[in-house]
Formats: C-alpha cells, structure tokens, sequence
C-alpha cells in the first residue's frame, strides 16, 4: 500500500511553494522508510524549484539535504533498523553497473544518476519527491548513518555542501602542506573552510567583501584576502595548490589562476553553465595549471565525510526555519542573507 505524505512543492516556476499531498511507494525489499526530521534548502533546490536550468518536471518536491528516523525497512535490508538516525543526500539510484558505480563513484553514474527529487525511478518509472515533506522511501544503498553526536539540525547541509567540498579535497589530497584557497564564502565556502582546516591544511578565503574577515577566521580560514584588491592578489602569485571556487553565478576565473601554484588546480564546485569572460589558456599553459570542475561524491565517500564530520565535532552553521516560510527563505538565500545555510524544521509541516 502506497504511503500518503504532506509536503510543500512548486506546480510552475513563477509559483510559490506550496502545500501538497504525495504518494510514495510501498517499501520494496531493500527499502528504508524515513520519518524526515530537518531538510537544508539548497541554490539547487530554488534553481529546481524556478526551473532555471530548463529540465524541472512539475510539480516539483525540493529538498537534498536529509536528516531523518528510521520507520521501517524492507525484508532484504540488513544495515539499518528503525530509531536509527540516517541521512539521504543528493541521489537515490544509479544503474549499479556501468564503470563510474563499480568505482563507487554514483554521482557520475554514466547512465544517469537519480535524483532525490526532479529524477524518475528507475524501476516503476515514477517521479522522486524530495525532502520538503514528512517521509521519504530510499533504497538502503543510498542510505547513510549519522554519527552519533552530530547536532542533527546542523549535520543535514553535510549531505549537499559538505560532501560538494569534502569529495574536490579528498580527490586533490588536501591535507596538511596543501596551501588551499577558497572563492565565496556561503553555504559550499563556509564548509570548504572547515573541512579544509580540520585536513590539515593552510587555508585561505578570497572574497569581494571586506566585512568577512572575523567570520572567515573563526570558520577556520589562516587568511583572508580581498580579491578586488590588485596588490593582495599580487602578492600571493603562484601560491596554491588547490582552489575551491564556491560562487554560484558566472564570474571571471581569470583573476585566481595566476595565484596556483605550478601544476595547481581550480575546482569550479558552486556554478554550472557557460563561463563569462572565457578562460584565458596562457597561465594554465605556462604553468600547468588546470581548471576542474566536481560535484557532490559517491556513498562511500559521503558515509566517509560524514564520520569525519562525526569525530571532528564539524557541522554547518545554519538558521533554522518553518516549512511556511521557504518562499521567503528563497528571496533571502538570493541576497546572500543567510548565515549559512537554512534548514527546515519539518515538525512544522504539522502547523
């Protein structure tokens, strides 16, 4: 019997979120059944939600950053019981197959990962509802332990902006003699700062905002520079080993690669789409610098970041809200007013 759930959801992209009733699917074997206690909103669930990227299927049920209660589990499933304390992140399936999922590497699944909302279930064809709601059926595969601990409102941004920073360190082995710089200080920044500092490394922030620096520090950035000012950025030619770019929107990439180190990289981890200006080759080619680009990381490496998270004491800094006030949240996320990441209390979907 299909389960019967509240949640908020977007019927087009000039609509606001709004109330709505959604069915999910009876538990299948290997099934976990997850009472949602906090759902972090994400720039990818207002770009979904707005259908700025031109691929929303409506209506639409936000929500990647999960942090919920066992309920139930189907027959097959041996790694999870109810009561306990599990997130879901950004992906619900892959084909399981193809070269990318046999290196644990789903996220890249070469056939189409599944999202946790705007996807389609790859095995009855139906669409996939995300967090902004009060339960969620995912497949255990795709189910990951929350070390216990954790402050669970602060751990659920973990599943979305940690794992997006943690999986670019991991690959690049920031660790301790990496001098890593990041771009943008939001809700992807403020975790690359923590993460980076806690792997060992000399961690420093570029932003266009003179007021960061005290916050930035405190994140656990050793330095801060203002990237409008020529001198500063000047200064630190040919220094890093490691950018995280974590800007959400087009800028110019240009001012950063002079300051990598020979042999360096930029990882573009915060926009999708079309660079403006371009990318000027010569430093990259003069220096055998690279530009990359990485989005969120397997469920092993997930389940890794997260134990990290665990013995470190790490979480996201994050203001709470109502599930009622996500229309606001949205035009306020927009201006970067939020310290740094909203998370939703889904106890108020009751109200």
């Amino acid at each position: 019997m299909k389960i019967k759930v509240h949640g908020y959801a977007a019927q087009s992209a000039k609509a606001a979120l709004a109330p709505f009733d959604l069915e999910r699917r009876e538990a299948r074997p290997d099934d976990v059944v997850i009472k949602i206690l906090y759902c972090g909103v994400c720039h990818s669930d207002l770009h979904t939600a707005r259908n700025d990227w031109g691929v929303t299927t409506y209506p639409v049920v936000p929500g990647h950053e999960i942090i919920g209660r066992v309920e139930s589990v189907g027959a097959e499933v041996k790694n999870f019981k109810p009561g306990e304390t599990v997130g879901v992140g950004c992906m619900v399936d892959s084909c399981q197959k193809c070269a990318a999922c046999e290196h644990g590497l789903e996220q890249y699944c070469e056939n189409g990962m599944v999202g946790t909302y705007n996807g389609v279930d790859l095995h009855d064809r139906t669409p996939t509802y995300g967090g902004y709601s009060e339960k969620i059926v995912v497949s255990d595969k795709f189910v990951l332990k929350v070390p216990a601990g954790l402050d669970l409102k602060g751990a659920a941004p973990l599943l979305c902006a940690g794992i997006t920073t943690w999986s670019p360190l991991r690959h690049w082995k920031a660790g301790k003699g990496t001098k890593l710089a990041v771009v943008g200080l939001g809700g992807l920044g403020h975790m690359a700062l923590k993460l980076g500092n806690a792997l060992g490394a000399d961690v420093t922030l570029f932003t266009r905002s003179p007021g960061k620096e005290a916050d930035a520090r405190r994140l656990g950035a050793h330095n801060v520079l203002l990237s409008t000012d020529k001198a500063q950025m000047a200064a630190v030619k040919n220094r890093f080993d490691l950018i995280l770019d974590t800007v959400p929107y087009a800028h110019d990439l240009n001012a950063y690669l002079p300051t990598l180190a020979t042999s360096g990289t930029l990882v573009v981890v915060g926009y999708l789409g079309d660079l403006n200006p371009m990318l000027n080759t010569v430093p990259m080619i003069l220096g055998r610098k690279s530009v990359a680009g990485s989005v969120i990381g397997g469920i092993a490496e997930t389940q890794e970041m997260l134990d990290f998270c665990g013995k470190h004491g790490i979480t996201s800094d994050i203001e709470m809200i109502k599930i009622q006030d996500i229309n606001k949240a949205y035009e306020r996320m927009l201006k970067s007013d939020v310290k740094y990441r909203f998370v939703i209390d889904m106890a108020s979907l009751k109200a």
